[in-house]
């Protein structure tokens, strides 16, 4: 019995990481199409295809769609995710991948901080340690870069402050439609970005139409593995496993952009791991299923 509570557990672990994997290898591509093309142009042909992926499941729901309870609440976390998505794509076009992924972990002590200031929620003291520790981490990897920040790096952090609010907000959207939220998204990016990518638009290249396709195709199939992954299994067994995004990201900028990993590289990740080890320690237990 104890053998086969565990094996369910584990039951999403393969849907993360199959997210990962591909996630990661979106990232490769946006990084390699954003020295060709804008941030608010990928980001606006990412929504576009989402929007038409997406568009058989929205009509199914469409009743869940026309009931929806909070759509300003809905707009706002949009608007975060569309500032915090140009953010990353601008970040990786300037930056290494291991260092944009290793920055976009701090994202959850930061969602912790604007949870006690908005949400009013409680944090253990132990967390509190965890999110300096996380900080630290990412000081270690950017090295002296530090003292001079460019726009690569103020992108990064942007990406991790609104990506951080839009938590937020979907946290306090916890009763919405998920079809509701996720056609919001699409489509407040499209009318968010659309104006921006009118204005740089780069004609694109027939050659590129596979790889931008890619982009919005991975990007859906992520999300969905993601919580699919997160309806199979406890995020409490599933947050160990979400390290192998630093891993993987390491690797793929090693060996598709050369940025060969130093000493600092695997110090700061062994420093942001266990700082978010740390973090997740001092959460309340999950009840047992």
């Amino acid at each position: 019995m104890a053998a086969s509570s565990r094996s369910t557990d584990y039951a999403g672990a393969p849907w993360l990481v199959a997210d990962m994997v591909l996630i990661t290898v979106m990232t490769v591509i946006v990084k390699l199409q954003g020295a060709h093309y804008p941030a608010a142009q990928l980001v606006f042909l990412r929504a576009l295809i989402g929007a038409v992926l997406i568009a058989p499941l929205v009509w199914r729901e469409r009743q869940a769609v026309r009931d929806m309870q909070r759509p300003w609440r809905n707009a706002a976390r949009v608007a975060c995710n569309a500032v915090a998505l140009t953010c990353n794509f601008v970040a990786l076009a300037n930056l290494p991948l291991a260092l944009v992924t290793a920055i976009s972990f701090t994202r959850q002590p930061v969602t912790m901080l604007l949870a006690v200031t908005f949400l009013k929620e409680k944090v253990r003291p132990l967390a509190w340690l965890g999110t300096g520790l996380a900080f630290c981490g990412v000081l270690v990897m950017i090295g002296p870069v530090a003292l001079l920040p460019g726009l690569g790096l103020l992108a990064a952090f942007g990406s991790v402050l609104f990506g951080s609010l839009a938590t937020i907000q979907t946290r306090a959207l916890r009763g919405e439609n998920a079809v509701v939220m996720m056609l919001f998204y699409v489509v407040g990016l499209l009318l968010l970005t659309a104006g921006p990518a009118w204005a740089f638009w780069t004609p694109v290249q027939t050659g590129d139409l596979p790889a931008l396709f890619a982009i919005g195709l991975l990007a859906q199939l992520g999300q969905f593995f993601f919580l699919r992954a997160y309806r199979d299994s406890p995020a409490s067994v599933l947050a160990p496993l979400s390290y192998g995004a630093l891993v993987l990201a390491t690797a793929a900028g090693w060996l598709v952009f050369g940025d060969t990993p130093t000493l600092a590289t695997f110090a700061g990740i062994a420093i942001i791991i266990l700082a978010l080890r740390i973090v997740h320690a001092a959460r309340p237990a999950e009840p047992k299923r």
